[in-house]
């Protein structure tokens, strides 16, 4: 895996807070306040800022590609509707996804797995988040390995206990972490169904929506059973400083620059 150093300006954002101060600040889809999402430049923006580490959605082509993209469809993004997976890796590979975000990054490329892999310096963390079902986990495998990918700064995600369950059998030295909404978690029998669903699937964390009505209490108590804890997508103080109070590991935001000076005020 290709390291590289951080920028700069890092030691700008990174001053105003320690990490001892603050749960890790993780960039969703790069900082992607600033640049187009799931972009090479929100990553580097993102490690320029000072991010603890970055998120990233993972899809798979026609052709067997792991590729960057939130959606099933580059339409968003593109401004052309073409179904991801319906789609060889060449055609998704000359799509501008940059244009929509500014002028500025008009010619941006969706990357590729491995070309984000090159771009993690070190001692950065990387959330990749599978929106694919278990059939992106061998392809993922084979990257990871190829790659020499450290499996302390790889987390691997998923909202499907099913691709969760697959990962800590492929890939038993990464951790694999359930997304949720925690929908309806005021509820006894939602939070019983949470509790299964998270033992079933053998998650080692779990990220949780920051607009969720989930307590305090029920959170902790999931550390304290080891579950490593991170809210998404945290980008105002009020919500952040919530989340800390219940003693999350990491803060996944869009802003991670500017959300660890606002925190430091």
């Amino acid at each position: 895996m290709k390291l590289l150093s951080v920028l700069p300006i890092a030691a700008l954002f990174a001053s105003m807070a320690t990490a001892a101060e603050l749960p890790n600040l993780i960039a969703h889809r790069g900082a992607s306040h600033a640049a187009p999402e799931n972009t090479i430049a929100a990553f580097k923006r993102a490690w320029e800022e000072g991010a603890d580490g970055i998120e990233g959605d993972f899809h798979l082509s026609a052709d067997g590609e792991v590729v960057c993209i939130h959606d099933a469809d580059t339409k968003r993004v593109a401004g052309k509707k073409l179904v991801v997976a319906n789609t060889p890796w060449a055609t998704l590979a000359a799509l501008d996804v940059g244009s929509w975000k500014s002028p500025e990054f008009k010619g941006e490329r969706i990357p590729r797995l491995a070309d984000v892999l090159d771009v993690l310096p070190s001692g950065k963390r990387f959330f990749l988040e599978i929106k694919d079902g278990p059939e992106i986990v061998a392809p993922i495998r084979r990257i990871l390995m190829e790659k020499k990918a450290d499996p302390a700064r790889v987390v691997l995600i998923s909202f499907n206990g099913e691709v969760v369950a697959a990962c800590r059998e492929a890939l038993p030295g990464f951790q694999a972490h359930l997304v949720s909404d925690l929908k309806g978690i005021e509820k006894e029998a939602k939070r019983s169904g949470y509790l299964a669903q998270l033992k079933q699937c053998r998650a080692q964390g779990l990220q949780f929506k920051a607009a969720s009505a989930v307590e305090g209490d029920w959170l902790r108590a999931r550390k304290e059973e080891g579950v490593m804890l991170t809210s998404w997508t945290v980008d105002d103080v009020a919500t952040a400083r919530k989340v800390i109070g219940f003693g999350v590991d990491n803060i996944t935001t869009n802003r991670p620059g500017p959300l660890r000076a606002e925190l430091s005020e």
